[in-house]
């Protein structure tokens, strides 16, 4: 995996690590660590942490931003993706702050993308070793994975991992309308509706004594909603107030850079 590093500097491939978090201060500190050795720079968003995940990442070396409230984490990812345009990254690895995602994948992450630099999003596959995997977990991960992968023209076998390398052209082409879960299924339907190419690569699952923060009710409802809007195109996405917010932290964080 090092010498993976010492190709992308002399490459000068600057990837920023984005993680959102929310409630995550008795992890969040092991996971910036441990990603750090991997990347450039690690881009934390707390997403109006009710503990002190904010200050546990500034110490362990991130850059910090945090929402006024909790906002869902597709917005704490549109917040991250521009402040991560505005600090230069040419690539953004996303993963999770509960710990679940292993940062020394990140390296097969970005291997995997510069075999095909046309590629636009590669996202971890997870269901190469399913054994620990909760099977209510399996069982919606290949369900969800084939619409999205029906409607995307693209077949990724894990459209849930959240663990994902997207290059920066494709943040620069591509906007999406969801603020919770169902956002990291519209980046990919999006991306490959404007032309880019979805890769995955293999990642490693750490299950621990994590609380899921998915909504079994909620985000079902919203996931059909998704999913229906996009069944016959692309609609646009509309102002909103998450959006606001990312911009104005992002033109804070670029003045304050």
């Amino acid at each position: 995996m090092d010498h993976l590093r010492q190709d992308l500097s002399s490459e000068s491939l600057k990837v920023i690590a984005l993680v959102p978090a929310y409630n995550e201060g008795g992890r969040i500190e092991g996971v910036v660590k441990a990603t750090l050795a991997q990347v450039d720079q690690v881009l934390v968003v707390d997403d109006g942490s009710r503990d002190d995940t904010a200050e546990h990442a500034k110490a362990a070396g991130a850059v910090v931003i945090r929402h006024p409230h909790n906002l869902g984490k597709g917005a704490a990812c549109r917040s991250g993706f521009l402040a991560a345009l505005q600090l230069g990254c040419d690539a953004i690895v996303t993963l999770d702050g509960d710990g679940q995602h292993d940062p020394r994948d990140i390296p097969h992450l970005i291997a995997q993308w510069e075999q095909a630099p046309a590629m636009g999003i590669v996202v971890g596959n997870r269901m190469n070793n399913t054994a620990e995997m909760p099977l209510s977990r399996f069982l919606t991960n290949r369900l969800l994975s084939m619409l999205i992968s029906w409607l995307a023209g693209q077949r990724v076998t894990d459209t849930q991992c959240g663990y994902r390398l997207i290059h920066r052209k494709v943040l620069e082409a591509v906007d999406y309308e969801n603020n919770r879960f169902d956002a990291e299924s519209e980046i990919l339907v999006r991306a490959a509706r404007r032309g880019f190419r979805l890769g995955e690569v293999p990642v490693r699952t750490i299950y621990g004594n994590e609380f899921s923060k998915i909504n079994v009710f909620w985000d079902t409802l919203r996931f059909l909603r998704f999913f229906f809007r996009h069944l016959f195109g692309s609609p646009p996405v509309a102002p909103s107030r998450e959006k606001r917010i990312a911009l104005e932290l992002a033109r804070n964080l670029g003045e304050g850079s």
